[in-house]
């Protein structure tokens, strides 16, 4: 189907089926189906739609993540630049505590290194120093992707609609210095039910999850967007996703920042 007239319109329709999917949990199809001639602008208004509503019902935001950092994703979906996604409140779960899978649709767990700020940061032209000088500790954490596209149907503008097909956030409780590590050569296990599904490496996001978190302040600096003492923002997976369902135990440990844990029911 060719984009309609009433473009501001369209977008609309389609971020209402895509919210209307966390509430009913039927995946719907992918936006692109619905306007073949939507650009990557176009999906990261569908995306503003949600997020305004779910401000408008309450929620706020916490922080941001970054997608498709690793060459193997961006070659799939055809991309040569990461993608990023809104972090709501009402996405982060205690470490240990159920978390109810009955939310979600298709959920699957990626490992990541989650920055958390300690001082204002405002992009565009940050650069590596400036990101890091901004950075209060790092996190070990598990980050709940979701996809309200029927089947995990997904191009890089599916997903950008679908906020960067985040889901949750799960957040480890041993706090580590920049000082402490090196975040380029931090390795990962993840397993699920206490066996090892994936390993990998920090230096699959973009080289160091340092330069995802340049990028993404640069990125949202260029739209206007500045970030906060406390914001939280996920770079990007270490391993490749792994999916979970309800009575699923999923732990990463990393080499210098311990572990976190996530239980489903």
């Amino acid at each position: 189907m060719s984009a309609l007239g009433d473009g501001s319109g369209r977008l609309a329709g389609i971020a209402e089926h895509l919210r209307a999917a966390y509430h009913t949990k039927v995946a719907v199809a992918p936006p692109i189906e619905e306007d073949d001639a939507l650009t990557i602008d176009n999906a990261y208004t569908i995306q503003l739609i949600q997020v305004h509503s779910w401000l408008d019902d309450g929620d706020t935001i916490q922080g941001y993540k970054v997608g498709l950092t690793s060459k193997a994703m961006q070659n799939q979906l055809g991309v040569n630049q990461p993608d990023f996604g809104h972090l709501m409140s009402s996405m982060f779960h205690l470490e240990h505590q159920p978390i109810d899978t009955s939310r979600y649709l298709q959920p699957k767990v990626e490992p990541e290194i989650a920055f958390v700020l300690g001082r204002e940061l405002v992009g565009p032209r940050v650069n590596a120093a400036q990101a890091i000088r901004a950075v209060d500790f790092v996190l070990p954490s598990l980050e709940l992707i979701d996809s309200r596209v029927a089947d995990w149907r997904i191009g890089i503008v599916d997903t950008i609609s679908d906020n960067a097909s985040s889901g949750g956030v799960i957040l480890g409780s041993n706090p580590t210095r920049l000082t402490d590590v090196d975040l380029a050569t931090v390795g990962c296990n993840l397993l699920i039910d206490s066996q090892l599904v994936a390993t990998g490496a920090s230096s699959a996001v973009l080289g160091s999850p340092v330069n995802a978190l340049v990028w993404l302040v640069n990125t949202l600096g260029e739209r206007g967007i500045s970030f906060r003492p406390g914001d939280v923002i996920l770079p990007g997976s270490i391993t490749a996703s792994q999916p979970v369902s309800a009575g699923s135990v999923a732990r990463a440990e990393f080499t210098g920042l311990g572990s976190v844990t996530a239980v489903f029911e």
